[in-house]
């Protein structure tokens, strides 16, 4: 059980820490102190939703099914293989975070800021509704929600450490190393749940 818990907050943990606009946004906001917790409330309770019904619609689905459970654990796979190559790409390349520093905006632009690079990212989607939801439906019903709860854990981590550390970590993350190593981090996680995922489907690997 705790593997599965274990899996779920990697595979969560390596979609979510990585360079785009959603954590730079956090990001910026916390380095300014400009309302961060809520900023990190609404950006995990957005994942918990989308997680929630990736379990409960398109992983149920996918469950329901083995050739669409072969189809998802295949095309997740490669999906991860595909992810984990950018990573290994972006962490060889180098890249820095430059939080802004102009004005702050008010409440109600910080409200529809947030939203907006929440769920208009289509990477938010098919990171929880589709691969986070397929891979966890193809487990029985508590051992994918506990699959599920380690997924919503490493996201609420993520985002509290966002809003938390900001003031800490903005100077850290201006440095390209930083980022580097973590986006290598990021590219182990991702190839090493690809490998599991092909190594189920086949025993030989």
């Amino acid at each position: 059980m705790q593997s599965l818990f274990f899996q779920g907050f990697g595979l969560s943990a390596g979609l979510i820490i990585a360079i785009g606009a959603q954590n730079a946004f956090v990001l910026s906001q916390s380095v300014r102190r400009n309302r961060p917790l809520l900023i990190a409330l609404i950006c995990a309770s957005a994942d918990v939703l989308l997680i929630a019904l990736g379990l409960t619609g398109v992983g149920s689905v996918v469950a329901s099914s083995p050739r669409l459970a072969a189809w998802a654990a295949w095309g997740g796979a490669l999906f991860l293989i595909v992810y984990g190559a950018a990573a290994l790409r972006s962490a060889l390349r180098g890249a820095a975070l430059e939080p802004d520093h102009d004005a702050l905006p008010g409440l109600r632009e910080l409200l529809l800021g947030t939203l907006a690079v929440t769920f208009l990212n289509p990477h938010a989607y098919l990171d929880t509704l589709v691969l986070i939801g397929s891979i966890g439906g193809q487990y029985p019903l508590e051992q994918r929600w506990i699959f599920g709860s380690g997924a919503v854990a490493a996201s609420l981590a993520w985002f509290l450490l966002l809003a938390l550390g900001g003031p800490l970590l903005a100077p850290l993350f201006r440095r390209p190393i930083s980022w580097r190593l973590l986006d290598a981090g990021v590219c182990v996680v991702m190839w090493r749940i690809a490998f599991g995922l092909l190594r189920d489907r086949w025993p030989l690997m």
